[in-house]
């Protein structure tokens, strides 16, 4: 009876340094609406690009099209605002649970951490589009993605950093295989997040 009291003790400091250091609300089934949200926007801009839905190429010609890069654009905001508004809505749901300050200082620098690479990044492939390196930005944006998940994964589970690395090599392999980028980006983007938050949810029973 009494090495299961110390059991218990130690379990419970150890949970209580690991909620002083690490950010452990994140929620794994906003991963895989993410992923479902990003595998839905990429199939309506891959139609936008290449009607022939068929043929996995891209076609450099219609992405140079005002009217289309403006769609593009409209559903790539959709799709980020949408994955951000689940993340935050069942991650405070999440903390409220744990009995957690959703806004607290572990919080505060894993968003920081992760916005400086994202940011960046966010930079970066405006300079790209604003060049017309179209087929860039698709492979930049799982790199630069990738290095924000590494940064922060410090500041929560380290699962997040496995993806980070997965990312990051999707996004290179994208890079060496320019014509089929969306299907890598719908690799990173989707499939593995939906791989990533199911493993998540089951994993730390959320």
């Amino acid at each position: 009876m009494q090495e299961k009291d110390i059991y218990n003790e130690l379990s419970s400091i150890r949970n209580l340094m690991e909620r002083s250091t690490k950010f452990i609300s994140l929620s794994g089934l906003s991963g895989v609406l993410a992923g479902i949200y990003a595998l839905i926007g990429a199939f309506i801009g891959y139609k936008l690009v290449d009607s022939d839905f068929g043929e996995l190429d891209y076609k450099d010609q219609y992405v140079t099209e005002p009217r289309v890069l403006l769609e593009l654009f409209l559903i790539a905001v959709t799709v980020l605002l949408l994955s951000l508004l689940t993340c935050i809505f069942l991650t405070i749901r999440q903390a409220r649970k744990r009995g957690e300050n959703f806004w607290n200082p572990v919080s505060q620098r894993l968003v920081v951490n992760m916005s400086i690479p994202l940011f960046t990044g966010g930079l970066f492939m405006l300079i790209l589009l604003f060049q017309g390196s179209y087929g860039i930005i698709a492979p930049a944006s799982l790199i630069f993605y990738g290095l924000s998940l590494i940064a922060g994964s410090q500041f929560t589970f380290s699962d997040v950093k496995w993806l980070g690395y997965c990312q990051i090599i999707i996004g290179l392999a994208a890079m060496l295989f320019p014509a089929y980028s969306i299907l890598f980006w719908m690799m990173g983007f989707g499939l593995l997040h939906i791989i990533y938050g199911s493993v998540m949810h089951f994993k730390y029973k959320q």
